[in-house]
């Protein structure tokens, strides 16, 4: 990908992993509007290397997009480059520049070219920080639980989100606070709620592999200590999505957040289709556990966005996971708000008829008596209620795979 900077009038060329490609461009786009930086993508641009001079040191680098190459073919890359007015002395160890040559294969890896769609040839400048996956893998985190995100989507939401220094980002389904701990590794101030008790609280079985109960110190808190950003912790608590606890605001400077979507994690909020339910009362009051009720996925979105109209700074961000079912899959299913304006939609696919899209949006204005109209006369902003049959439909999918898989195992033991 390559992107103008208006200042110097050069060109760079952006080397990103070969994973969760949808989300790079918004990402990008996102962080540069954090620096009020411009963007203006051109694939046309040649640039002349003025690091040649006979008194330099330097190396070149050779690397490749969808496809891998031997030893030998990166050498042949490099000995065919001998064209290049390099005067200076080659430094393996010490040099003073390094060139990169990156080969464009295209994103299918079921259909890689024998040659490559694009090279892109330059001088590196400086590395991402992708190293923040690694030191931040789940697998090695304190507190982890059945749903913890993933590190690096973890972080591309960040991004997505605009997260910067002194940020106050809210989470209102947090699980175990993944998403807390990207977001104060970039400076802001992090917070969020959960009906589970038991993962607010750090209770009730592990998650871990040959350990039964989780630990004294598992919780949300110990997560940030591990990575040194406590600091920036201001605190977690039980409560139902469904029944705001915070006044009505503008408080958040991003609301990021992972639904349930029935599938591993169950969709649940206070309250029962019983007319009336008597409150605990007396010695019993305090240790009461609160009847719930199912809720379905329509409803947490509508009642997301809602918060988010109305808790979110203006310019203030909401990013968040839509499960969806593929075959049934389009745009109109992405629920709107008037107050807030779809930024990007990118889908990662979770199997041939499952997917997730990460949807990003920004607060436009604050909400008005004349919204509650809108959403009854404009069917954009009515709830999509197929929303609610995608644990059905997701089962319904995983069933038919493994009818298939064992039709074709009794084929073959024929």
């Amino acid at each position: 990908m390559a992107a103008s900077s208006s200042r110097s009038c050069l060109q760079y060329v952006f080397h990103l992993a070969q994973d969760n490609l949808d989300f790079r461009l918004p990402e990008i786009l996102a962080l540069l509007a954090l620096r009020e930086k411009p963007f203006h993508p051109d694939g046309k641009f040649k640039e002349k290397a003025p690091f040649m001079h006979k008194d330099s040191k330097y190396k070149i680098n050779v690397y490749t997009f969808n496809k891998t190459l031997l030893f030998a073919d990166r050498i042949k890359r490099i000995d065919a480059l001998d064209y290049l007015p390099f005067e200076g002395t080659v430094s393996l160890k010490n040099p003073q520049h390094i060139f990169c040559m990156l080969e464009d294969y295209g994103s299918d890896p079921n259909n890689i070219p024998e040659h490559p769609n694009y090279i892109y040839f330059g001088r590196w400048i400086a590395d991402g920080q992708r190293e923040l996956i690694r030191s931040h893998s789940v697998k090695n985190r304190h507190f982890i639980g059945n749903t913890s995100m993933d590190a690096g989507l973890s972080f591309i939401m960040a991004n997505h989100a605009k997260v910067k220094e002194n940020d106050l980002v809210y989470d209102p389904f947090v699980g175990t606070g993944s998403l807390l701990v990207a977001c104060s590794h970039f400076g802001a101030y992090v917070c969020g709620t959960d009906i589970d008790y038991n993962t607010i609280h750090g209770k009730g079985r592990s998650s871990r592999i040959n350990q039964k109960w989780r630990g004294p110190d598992e919780n949300i808190r110990a997560n940030l200590r591990q990575y040194g950003i406590e600091k920036m912790y201001l605190d977690v608590m039980v409560s139902d999505a469904s029944k705001s606890v915070w006044r009505e605001a503008a408080l958040f400077d991003a609301i990021i957040t992972d639904p349930p979507y029935g599938i591993r994690e169950s969709t649940r909020r206070t309250g029962s289709h019983k007319e009336i339910t008597k409150p605990a009362d007396g010695i019993y009051a305090e240790s009461h556990v609160p009847v719930t009720q199912a809720y379905h996925l329509s409803d947490i979105f509508t009642d997301l966005l809602n918060f988010s109209a109305h808790h979110l700074v203006l310019g203030g961000r909401l990013v968040y996971w839509l499960p969806v079912y593929r075959p049934e899959y389009c745009e109109e299913m992405v629920p709107l708000n008037p107050c807030l304006q779809l930024i990007s939609n990118c889908e990662q696919t979770l199997s041939s008829h499952t997917s997730r899209r990460l949807i990003t949006m920004e607060k436009i204005k604050e909400p008005e008596d004349l919204d509650s109209l809108d959403h009854l006369a404009d069917p954009r902003f009515s709830p999509y209620q197929g929303h609610n049959a995608f644990r059905e439909k997701y089962f319904s999918g995983l069933n038919k795979r493994r009818g298939k898989e064992d039709n074709k195992s009794d084929f073959n033991g024929v």
